[in-house]
């Protein structure tokens, strides 16, 4: 089987900042022709976007798909939301696991597989502010070390 070649449209970098990611899959998303095409220019932002169950289908809420400018009078909502796909058994997964306090479905990045949108959605963990902090020390303190190996040399 060939791997098809992947192309990320969007990325949600905040999401790994105030989220414990515990899980990732990956799922469809039914768009509309002008969401596509809007899609393919790279108009679209992640930013406060989140995942529900309802009905035994998942939603995608708050993704901003920049309007199609050539697409006249038949443009779609850019904040609409926008149902994933995928197998059952993997909602029924999910929809359990969301029970949990303090969990919740996160997408990290929009991205083409062959011809597909798909988004990469992850069951996550929200970070405390302390949580933040040490992370950012942590991360500085990475930087710091990795500075005096490279004057060493």
């Amino acid at each position: 089987m060939v791997e098809a070649k992947q192309r990320v449209i969007v990325t949600n970098r905040k999401a790994r900042h105030d989220y414990y990611i515990l899980e990732v899959l990956e799922a469809g998303i039914v768009l509309t022709g002008t969401e596509v095409k809007s899609l393919r220019q790279g108009n679209a932002n992640l930013q406060d976007s989140y995942a529900v169950i309802k009905d035994g289908e998942v939603w995608l809420e708050g993704m901003h798909i920049s309007p199609y400018a050539q697409a006249s009078v038949f443009n779609h909502d850019p904040r609409r939301k926008r149902k994933l796909l995928l197998q059952k058994k993997q909602i029924r997964k999910l929809s359990s696991r969301l029970k949990e306090k303090g969990l919740t479905l996160v997408p990290l990045s929009v991205y083409f597989k062959g011809a597909y949108a798909k988004v990469e959605l992850a069951l996550a963990k929200g970070k405390k502010l302390y949580d933040k902090r040490e992370a950012i020390a942590e991360r500085e303190s990475e930087r710091d070390i990795e500075r005096i190996k490279r004057r060493k040399i």
